[in-house]
């Protein structure tokens, strides 16, 4: 269940796959015109960048949502996703405590519900769609993949995303969340904003990858390993654990990247 992995060389992952030019396309928003006019801070904050490859078809896409704990941050599209031959989104969404749960979570299903419907007008395949983030990130984009409650407001089947790739997020409710309920830090829940909750064992590859147990946040390591086993034990045949020895909660994000690749050209080659 559990892979140890130590990174001493990074430079041969910020080599250029593929030698093609890309296009970007920033603040788009992913709500329709009504939603944007009907509330500033959504018209302000529910936003994406694009950042696609031209003059290609049927790439995949790696939907990105920063970290920051759910209260900061803002979009990006990481520097070690680019020039790999895939269209990477970078999406902001709104912050606590201007607003509580769901509603970053809707936002994260409201802008892949966008990617899910826009993605093959730029050239995409929307079968190999990626949801990946990292901390807060991390959490939002596995909320959406395995709570399927919230993409089927669009009418989209969270089964079908590609795979499910967070970077150290929280599996239990996140702590942000239950600083809004006031719930003590340390207060452990599996409820309705905890991963945890929605196993199952039809869901999409989950990789789950944490930095050192003994270096990362509160408990992060043991929250993925849990979901690991749980998700196991209930049937799911492609979930794999990556603990990245030596690396921070901030620090194992580098690392992580190239797992996320090796997941992308893994599917590709399933799906030809």
């Amino acid at each position: 269940m559990k892979r140890i992995l130590i990174f001493l060389i990074f430079t041969l992952f910020s080599v250029p796959f593929f030698s093609q030019e890309y296009r970007t396309e920033n603040n788009i928003h992913y709500y329709d015109e009504k939603t944007n006019a009907s509330d500033v801070y959504i018209d302000e904050r529910c936003v994406l960048d694009l950042y696609v490859p031209k003059n290609t078809k049927n790439f995949s896409t790696v939907i990105w949502f920063h970290g920051g704990g759910i209260t900061g941050g803002e979009k990006e599209i990481p520097e070690a996703l680019k020039n790999k031959g895939i269209a990477v989104i970078g999406v902001n969404y709104r912050l606590s405590p201007k607003v509580n749960a769901p509603k970053y979570i809707e936002d994260a299903a409201a802008a892949t519900a966008w990617v899910f419907n826009n993605i093959k007008r730029y050239g995409g395949d929307e079968s190999k769609i990626f949801i990946s983030g990292h901390s807060a990130g991390g959490y939002l984009a596995i909320m959406v993949g395995l709570n399927k409650m919230y993409l089927n407001t669009y009418g989209i089947d969270a089964n079908k995303l590609a795979a499910i790739v967070p970077f150290s997020g929280q599996m239990i409710s996140h702590f942000t969340i239950r600083k809004e309920k006031g719930i003590d830090e340390l207060d452990a829940r599996i409820d309705e904003y905890a991963p945890l909750h929605f196993i199952r064992a039809d869901a999409p590859p989950l990789l789950l990858i944490t930095g050192d147990r003994e270096k990362e946040l509160l408990g992060r390591y043991e929250e993925n390993a849990y979901m690991a086993r749980m998700m196991k034990l209930k049937g799911h045949k492609e979930t794999t654990l990556y603990e990245l020895q030596g690396f921070d909660h901030g620090g194992m994000a580098l690392p992580a990247f190239p797992l996320l690749l090796n997941e992308i050209k893994k599917v590709e080659k399933l799906k030809k």
